[in-house]
């Protein structure tokens, strides 16, 4: 399996990737949210990174961009949102893979803070721990029942216990449905 960044020529297979891996029901909504997310000035820069396997994308992860309101203008964070592997490869460390990638390549480009709604059970095995009890608020409000699937993770010491405040997405992310579990 290889890990790379996506390219123009992949984007009807990664939409397609998404339906499938968040089913019938949430699967067309995420697919408009990435396609929503593509296209969107305010997300940029993004990171688009696809899991090729055999010639077909059987992944794709999407990290972009987000401020934390109140901190300096050289702060650079991005939120990973979303996370989608086909439904029959799940399970065999795919998403790990595509994290794991797009962490590095982020690390590179001197990004500190990366942030994730997910899964409280599946993020922290990838360096993820609650963001919410940090000082670092969401867009929009958590349920408590739900706070620890709001996560950060810091790329370089020195951002966590010296930050605070309320992370602004871009436009496509920054809608309400988009922040319930």
């Amino acid at each position: 399996m290889e890990v790379r960044k996506a390219i123009n020529t992949d984007f009807a297979e990664i939409l397609d990737v998404h339906k499938a891996a968040f089913g019938e029901k949430k699967g067309p909504e995420i697919a408009q949210l990435v396609d929503d997310l593509f296209t969107d000035i305010s997300a940029s820069p993004s990171l688009s990174l696809v899991a090729v396997e055999k010639g077909v994308i059987v992944g794709h992860i999407l990290y972009t961009k987000v401020t934390l309101q109140g901190a300096s203008q050289g702060l650079s964070c991005q939120i990973l949102a979303p996370l989608a592997v086909l439904p029959d490869v799940q399970g065999k460390g795919i998403g790990r893979k595509l994290i794991e990638a797009g962490l590095r390549e982020l690390k590179m480009g001197d990004v500190q803070l990366v942030f994730v709604l997910g899964h409280p059970g599946y993020y922290p095995r990838c360096g993820f721990i609650p963001a919410g009890e940090l000082g670092f608020e969401a867009p929009y409000p958590i349920p408590e029942e739900h706070a620890g699937a709001w996560m950060v993770q810091e790329l370089f010491p020195g951002n966590i216990g010296s930050l605070k405040g309320q992370v602004q997405c871009c436009h496509a992310l920054n809608k309400p449905e988009h922040w319930r579990e």
